[in-house]
């Protein structure tokens, strides 16, 4: 089942969410499971918005690609993560 994960991280910068995203290189090595990544900040941090096949191709890509990476800059924090069921999945413009 596919499911939505919305995350909002404190204190991440966007040169932080770049250094990460250049070492786990998802843009190049698609995450197994992984449907789609909206990424956007605010004054206070990074929220992400991801769909996923399922709960657990999510838990599997955080454990074995992201956290390792995320550590390896020096991000001491940790997400606030809720995973929903997905409804609905509409994208007009891709």
């Amino acid at each position: 089942m596919r499911i939505a994960m919305l995350m909002f991280w404190e204190g991440v910068t966007p040169k932080q969410y770049n250094e990460v995203r250049k070492l786990v290189d998802w843009d190049n090595n698609k995450p197994t499971g992984g449907v789609l990544h909206v990424a956007s900040f605010d004054n206070r941090g990074l929220r992400v918005t991801d769909v996923w096949e399922s709960e657990a191709d999510l838990n599997n890509f955080v454990q074995n690609r992201l956290m390792p990476k995320v550590k390896q800059i020096g991000i001491e924090t940790q997400p606030k993560v809720e995973v929903y069921p997905l409804h609905n999945l509409f994208t007009p413009g891709l």
